[in-house]
């Protein structure tokens, strides 16, 4: 039996409350992350969560404890793996604080998990844990419309169809934003202060850079021209151990599921794959 102690991050990167927006945004280019525990300056209490989406949704909002989620789930370092995968299958979230006598200690997300499908012998397939929402979108279709689609519908990765309905790419959050942000001055606009040379940092952290600026994205830039073309798939009867190791070799959250005629069949998430823990 394994537990929580073994698996987590620690100590956890976090950010403050007394803070702003620009702090934790700040905070998540430095340190390659997509989310963080917010914690309060007085006592170190863990307070909140706040992710790259929660900051996207209220960029209106500059301070951090009005955009950040304070109903959280938390879970103890002494608890076991099989005690986290339930909460994460259950409810569907990204990352789950570690807290032991109210002190946060560390966190743990779907990726710290990934291992642990992948070293099990399952007769789980892919099919049989979808169920990742899966919007598409046409290939042809303008960037603008593929921004508020992903905002809307609360997806961050579309698969991309042709005129045929075949696959023939995927365009995630990341890729709307690394195409976008790419001088100091946009950056500063962001409250990116002195990270702005690593991208790859960047477009993990903060999609979406026009909307959520209030501009509009040229009407010349079409989903084809940004998507990264013939994605990898796997096949619905793949096993899910199978797709836990192509998910962390990859640093994949999500990867488009084909069927015997190798048609869309749909996206398969990580917490889709840590959930067959639970079946197991």
């Amino acid at each position: 039996m394994r537990y929580v102690s073994e698996i987590m991050n620690a100590p956890p990167i976090v950010a403050v409350v007394p803070g702003s927006r620009n702090d934790a945004i700040n905070i998540m280019v430095k340190a390659g992350v997509t989310g963080l525990p917010v914690v309060r300056l007085s006592d170190n209490t863990l307070v909140g969560i706040v992710s790259r989406r929660d900051i996207f949704k209220k960029f209106d909002e500059d301070q951090l404890s009005l955009i950040m989620k304070k109903d959280i789930l938390t879970i103890r370092s002494d608890a076991t793996v099989e005690d986290a995968t339930d909460i994460f299958a259950k409810f569907r979230i990204h990352r789950l604080p570690v807290v032991d006598d109210g002190k946060l200690v560390g966190i743990i997300t779907p990726t710290d998990l990934l291992d642990v499908v992948a070293n099990k012998k399952m007769n789980i397939t892919a099919e049989d844990v979808i169920t990742t929402t899966c919007v598409t979108t046409y290939e042809d279709s303008p960037l603008s419309y593929v921004v508020h689609a992903m905002r809307i519908s609360n997806v961050a990765a579309m698969p991309v169809l042709n005129a045929c309905g075949k696959l023939t790419g995927i365009i995630t959050d990341r890729d709307l934003f690394v195409d976008q942000v790419k001088d100091p001055k946009a950056l500063n606009e962001m409250g990116i202060s002195d990270a702005y040379e690593s991208l790859a940092g960047l477009r993990n952290v903060l999609p979406l850079f026009y909307t959520a600026m209030d501009r509009s994205i040229p009407e010349e830039y079409v989903v084809k021209d940004h998507m990264v073309k013939d994605p990898m798939t796997v096949f619905k009867k793949t096993s899910v151990s199978e797709v836990a190791k192509i998910m962390k070799k990859h640093d994949f959250s999500q990867i488009p599921v084909r069927d015997s005629k190798d048609d869309l069949l749909g996206m398969i998430s990580d917490v889709d794959v840590i959930s067959a823990l639970c079946r197991n």
